[in-house]
This record gives C-alpha cells, structure tokens and sequence, in this order.
C-alpha cells in the first residue's frame, strides 16, 4: 500500500494525521514547530491526498479504520519507528484511536483533536447532530450517489466542509494549503474513496467498536477541542474520552473545527506540552 508522507525533525517520534476533506498538508504550519523537539511524520491516510485508493471490497474493510491504522503502523515501522506518539484530527483521529486499540504497544500517547470516539457519535443521535454532521449520513449512501453529487461541483462541496463548522472563512486558510486541498478533493477516485471511508464508518468499523466495549485504553490520552467548534455543543468531550480512558488530558483551542490551520501555534503548543510530558514514562528513545 503506497502511503505518501513527509518527515523532518529529530527526537522521539510523532506521526500526524489529517481528518475529513484534507491531506497531510493540513499540517503545514504546525509541524515545523513541533520538528523542533521531535521526529515528526505527516502521512496520507489510505485513499485521501496522493495516498493509494484501493479497491473497497466486502463491507468496505478496506476502508476501516483498522486497514488504515495498520497502513500507519507499517509506514512507522518502515521509517525506524516501532514505538511512537499520535496525533489524530477528524477522521485521523479516529484512526488513531483504532490504532490504540489494535497496537497498544506501539502507541506511546495519543491525542485526539476535535473528535469523540465514533461508537458514540452513532449512538448519541439527536435532531442537532444530525443537522450538523449530516455528511455522516449522505457520504455512507450507496455508491454512485453522493460521489456523483459531490463530482458535479467538487470546489463548492468541499469549500462549505470547511467553512460549515464553527464558522470559519476560506480567507483563514493558508492559500497554498488551500490549493493542495482542491488538487487532491477534484480527483474523482479521492472522491469515492472518502465516501468509502464513511460507508465502512457506519458498517464495519462500528462493528470493530462493538467488540471493544468495556475495554479502556492504557496510553495517556489528550482531547483538544475547538472553542468555537460544533462538537462541544453537542458532547461533553472530555467525559465522552474518560468514558474510554484511564489517563486523559484536556484543553481546548479558540476557533472552528479545522482550528490547526488557523492556530498553530497554539495547536503546536498543546501537542508539544501533552507529548513531552509523556515521553519519559512512554520507555521510548529521544
């Protein structure tokens, strides 16, 4: 599986992944700060960016968010790194949390960036959840529909996801960031393959959380949210994460939902805060 990624940076490891619509480039303006004290990874989840997009098969499983953990941990284990730190936004996050679950010993800490675990965001719905994360339900509808839909006007889809939670404005996005995000969301088979993503998200993967209830995670956790985000009118995040981990961290960051584009030093700040201070107990190499 072809996992495109950039890395700098030097120290203990810390692989960044990006959510729903956008790339690695997402990372841009924080991860130079964090390379400061650490050996940083952006990486393309599987069928977003310039990552491969594979067939889905059955149910979609290879658009899980374990086919996809698994293809993280493989690309850290290739670049040396068989113990690391995570740092996950959005869909990434979710990723990362299924990643906790599947390799807890490959996992020194995680941090979860706007987001509560997906078991309850499928469990928990209400009429303002459903109004305003309604691409959980549109993205998920039998193939060719949404991607038809969403391939007539890709720039104007994508556009309102950006600016649809908690109110952000094209104008707050790194223009060259913004450019690689429309390069990579006009490729129809991205198209399909982040619609595949969500039909495994109320399929497969729900099934995958199923099995997990009741067990708790053992890594130290950050959850980090949007001030401004929609999320944290609808959940208590930190409960939601308590709920699921003995060792969780909190904190929020002024702004929208895509709030590491628009503040990064304060995004890089918490991240460096939450990951140095693990490091010590996390037995791993510096």
């Amino acid at each position: 599986m072809e996992i495109a990624f950039v890395t700098g940076g030097s120290g203990p490891a810390i692989l960044l992944l990006h959510g729903y619509p956008q790339n690695r480039f997402m990372w841009s303006r924080v991860a130079p700060l964090l390379a400061r004290d650490f050996t940083v990874v952006c990486a393309d989840l599987r069928g977003y960016g310039d990552s491969a997009k594979p067939p889905a098969g059955p149910d979609c499983e290879a658009y899980s968010f374990r086919a996809m953990a698994r293809d993280q941990v493989l690309l850290m284990e290739r670049l040396g790194h068989s113990r690391f730190m995570v740092a996950g936004h959005d869909r990434g996050g979710r990723v990362g949390h299924r990643m906790v679950r599947d390799w807890p010993d490959r996992i020194a800490a995680f941090a979860a960036l706007d987001l509560v675990p997906t078991w309850r965001m499928y469990h928990s719905i209400t009429r303002d959840l459903a109004r305003t994360y309604w691409q959980w339900y549109f993205l998920p509808q039998p193939a060719p529909h949404p991607e038809r839909m969403i391939g007539a006007d890709p720039d104007y889809y994508f556009e309102h996801c950006l600016g649809s939670n908690g109110g952000t404005t094209l104008d707050a996005f790194d223009p060259a960031v913004l450019a690689e995000y429309r390069r990579c969301w006009n490729n129809p088979a991205m198209i399909h393959a982040s619609c595949n993503d969500y039909r495994a998200g109320i399929g497969i993967d729900l099934q995958h959380d199923e099995d997990d209830q009741g067990k708790i995670l053992q890594c130290p956790v950050l959850a980090l949210w949007a001030g401004q985000g929609i999320m944290q009118t609808l959940f208590d995040i930190g409960a939601e994460w308590r709920s699921v981990a003995d060792n969780v961290t909190t904190g929020t960051i002024a702004g929208g939902h895509f709030f590491l584009d628009h503040q990064p030093e304060a995004s890089a700040e918490a991240l460096a805060t939450f990951f140095a201070r693990n490091i010590q107990s996390a037995d791993m190499d510096g």
